[in-house]
């Protein structure tokens, strides 16, 4: 099943970390792209949503699909919100939204979507330190967001997720994940995904409200000195 997944993740990965598009860092059109790589046009779509949650390539609707991250279009607006947010607002708006997306995503998820997210499972296991799995974590949950294939969605999906690197957040972040809390989070993951492949929208939904509440406490908890 994994290996399905990663073979045109790997061809692509493979060309967005060669020197070929050095000069312009413009990807071909999808369908010669497709046709360079040998894959499917619906798999290199996948793999492609995998590399822009990775940071790796970035989208625009008109233009193309080139590497490296976007050039904000206007940081100070992004700047102003999130200095007039805050953790709890930050939360708020994630409750709000990734129940919904996840419930989706149990709809919608290709099984390579699927696969990529019991990677992301994998490598979380088997993380070092608490920024890798926080990366992993990061990537997971846009994964799920991906696989809503809903391009508005997963834009305000990304707007909160940018809001969230801000360095108060990561201070709040880096005291409250423990190791006893990695594991409830850990086991909270494979719960979701166990549901998402088990296409239950509804019991998707209540998980990733019940994963996030749990998150919610943790940061709430935290001294106010932080």
């Amino acid at each position: 099943m994994l290996g399905s997944a990663i073979d045109p993740l790997k061809k692509l990965r493979d060309l967005v970390e060669s020197d070929k598009f050095a000069s312009h860092k413009r990807l071909p059109p999808e369908r010669k792209l497709a046709g360079e790589l040998g894959v499917s046009r619906a798999a290199l779509r996948r793999a492609l949503s995998i590399l822009e949650g990775e940071g790796k390539i970035w989208r625009h609707v008109g233009r193309g699909t080139f590497i490296g991250s976007p050039a904000e279009a206007s940081p100070e607006d992004l700047s102003r919100v999130s200095a007039a947010t805050n953790p709890a607002e930050i939360m708020e708006a994630r409750m709000i939204l990734e129940p919904k997306l996840a419930s989706l995503a149990a709809l919608r998820a290709t099984k390579n979507e699927l696969a990529q997210m019991e990677l992301y499972l994998k490598k979380s296991k088997e993380a070092i330190d608490t920024a890798s799995f926080e990366k992993l974590d990061e990537l997971l949950h846009w994964s799920i967001a991906q696989a809503t294939d809903n391009s508005l969605l997963t834009s305000l999906f990304q707007v909160i997720q940018k809001i969230r690197q801000s360095h108060i957040w990561g201070s709040l972040k880096e005291a409250s994940l423990t190791s006893a809390r990695r594991k409830i989070y850990f086991q909270q993951h494979c719960d979701l995904v166990e549901a998402l492949k088990d296409r239950n929208a509804a019991r998707v939904e209540g998980l990733m409200r019940e994963h996030l509440e749990t998150v919610r406490k943790h940061l709430m908890d935290l001294p106010s000195t932080l």
